[in-house]
């Protein structure tokens, strides 16, 4: 038998890792640092071919490696719930741990609501006062919050939204009266904590995917309660980086409709990656034709770039209102 090559520590990672199935490796590998994972695929494809002595010599080194370690009791719980929250999802793994360690602390009501979906939410908050619902919907995902909003009665859709855009800090008896109402559906603990939540970002982004029917109606009721704030969600709502969803027959309608100075001030201000969304609405000869003028127009000043950019959100808001161009896929509500 021919006398094996002792392998150095990254040499036997490589070989370890590969002997894994896809799945595993793949997450180990998600763990790494750039510098790791380019360390560790250059010694994978260095390898060659790899024989039965070489792989026995790695795990060998493997095992004698961990012997010395041992496994600490450290973390162990929050160990476990981490894989399990990998394999099972987060929501599972609370009500797996529970059984296993029902003396740790649990999660709140709050924690696993982030993770349900909309039909699972909607029960849980169906007639139940709005600041309450609102409170909840700002920690979601602005597209779940959406769609919860859509799922709620109408009467209440521009109350819950304007409590969103005006929360400010939330006390810590607001959320314990939150948790109390989610504990009662989801059977969980609650904490106590008080968040600084909600504005009117939040509201924009839920607003912004409850579609346009729901739009136009919170956003006039909300503008009767506060004109200010309802500018504000509007300012939230639609940015200059919204246009970049445009197809390039509404992106074709809008540049025609935008001077040609304030163009260039206006791209002048995003990546070369970005420009493309208005670039590819152009023929190549426009295209060339502005990148050239953007290439000599030097440095511009920032408060020259912002004003531009808001000129063309107002174009744009103008063309939207009058259904000349169409943002996203359009409505899915009809009436």
């Amino acid at each position: 038998m021919s006398e094996v090559v002792p392998l150095f520590p990254a040499d036997n990672a490589a070989v370890m890792v590969m002997l894994l199935d896809n799945d595993n490796a793949s997450r180990i590998l998600s763990e790494l640092e750039p510098d790791e994972l380019r360390r560790l695929g250059e010694k994978m494809c260095a390898l060659g071919e790899i024989s039965p002595d070489v792989i026995a010599e790695a795990i060998a080194g493997f095992v004698e490696k961990t012997e010395k370690l041992g496994l600490v009791a450290h973390d162990r719980v929050d160990k476990v719930r981490s894989m399990m929250s990998n394999a099972i999802g987060e929501v599972k793994t609370e009500s797996v741990m529970r059984q296993i360690m029902p003396d740790e602390p649990k999660t709140s009501p709050l924690e696993l609501a982030r993770w349900l979906t909309s039909e699972a939410l909607v029960p849980l908050v169906k007639g139940e006062h709005p600041q309450a619902i609102a409170v909840l919907l700002v920690q979601l995902d602005p597209v779940v919050a959406a769609e919860v909003l859509h799922a709620l009665p109408t009467e209440e859709q521009s109350q819950i939204v304007h409590r969103i855009a005006t929360l400010g800090p939330v006390s810590p008896q607001a959320i314990a009266m939150l948790e109390e109402l989610l504990t009662r559906r989801i059977n969980e603990n609650h904490g106590h904590r008080p968040l600084a939540m909600g504005g009117p970002k939040e509201a924009a982004d839920i607003i912004n995917g409850a579609g346009k029917v729901i739009e136009k109606r919170v956003m006039s009721e909300i503008g009767k309660i506060d004109k200010a704030l309802a500018k504000e969600i509007e300012n939230e709502m639609f940015k200059f980086e919204h246009l970049f969803v445009l197809d390039p027959q509404s992106m074709g309608t809008l540049l025609r409709d935008i001077g040609n100075d304030t163009l260039i001030d206006a791209l002048k201000g995003i990546s070369e990656e970005e420009r493309d969304y208005f670039f590819r609405a152009m023929s190549s000869r426009a295209a060339d034709g502005v990148k050239d003028e953007i290439a000599a127009r030097g440095r511009t000043k920032l408060a020259d770039v912002v004003a531009a950019q808001k000129e063309v959100v107002l174009v744009a808001r103008k063309l939207a209102a009058e259904g000349s161009i169409i943002f996203g896929s359009g409505d899915d509500e009809y009436v």
